[in-house]
């Protein structure tokens, strides 16, 4: 994959002392929070990645960092990026329609500063909040498989035990409430996914539950807008002002 092609998002996680926040395993500091851009782990999504960078070699085509700040109480878990969104502009929900919810949305409730363009040079930046996935590369069909996520998840670990002050964790979905959950060693079984759901996992600890934010989810109707700001209110309700 040329190198050229992919070219780093303008906000990036800034290095930090890794303090151990409340429910994460420590073994999270034995893998580093955001893989390397060729991650080689999983060959299904890697060849996905090289057929994208031939069709497409201006495109980012790699393993999509996290997105925000290094000392955000709020992590926001997607399933993966789009092949035309986040594997196109290398930061997570940007490009495609699922973004211009979830940007908005933050702005609303002061999670994001700026103007959100569909670009990762559009001077977005996002205030206690950070932006990760399930699974970092983008997958066939948007379709991870178990195994997949699974090698992915060592690295939402790390992540989570990155974050100092983490409080709340947004998932967007089934599948990255599943992910999260395993991440933190939590049963799934005690904690079933509902949409506007709240789970008090730890001592200062909380995950809550949206329907993702794609277009399939908005044009059916099973997300609206007001259901998605309604979970939104709760977090910052619970978190306070940033």
């Amino acid at each position: 994959m040329p190198s050229a092609s992919r070219s780093r998002p303008r906000e990036r996680r800034v290095a930090s002392p890794r303090r151990q926040p409340v429910g994460v395993p420590t073994a999270a500091l034995d893998v580093p929070p955001e893989p390397a851009a060729d991650c080689p782990l999983c060959a299904r999504l890697v060849d996905l990645r090289r057929r994208s960078a031939a069709a497409e070699p201006a495109w980012f085509n790699g393993a999509v960092p996290s997105f925000g700040a290094a000392d955000a109480r709020l992590l926001i878990v997607g399933l993966a990026p789009g092949l035309k969104g986040a594997n196109r502009t290398g930061r997570p929900f940007t490009g495609d329609y699922a973004g211009e919810l979830l940007y908005a949305t933050l702005l609303e409730f002061g999670f994001a500063t700026g103007n959100y363009g569909a670009a990762p040079d559009d001077g977005l930046a996002l205030r206690d909040c950070m932006i990760s996935n399930a699974v970092r590369c983008v997958p066939p069909e948007n379709k991870p498989t178990p195994d997949e996520i699974r090698t992915c998840r060592p690295f939402l670990v790390a992540r989570m035990a990155a974050l100092p002050r983490l409080a709340a964790i947004l998932a967007l979905g089934r599948v990255a409430h599943e992910q999260a959950l395993a991440a933190l060693g939590t049963r799934a079984s005690g904690h079933p996914f509902a949409h506007g759901a709240r789970h008090d996992l730890r001592p200062g600890l909380a995950l809550y539950d949206s329907f993702h934010c794609s277009r399939y989810n908005t044009n059916t109707g099973r997300l609206t807008t007001p259901m998605f700001r309604a979970v939104f209110a709760s977090i910052r309700r619970d978190l306070g002002p940033s």
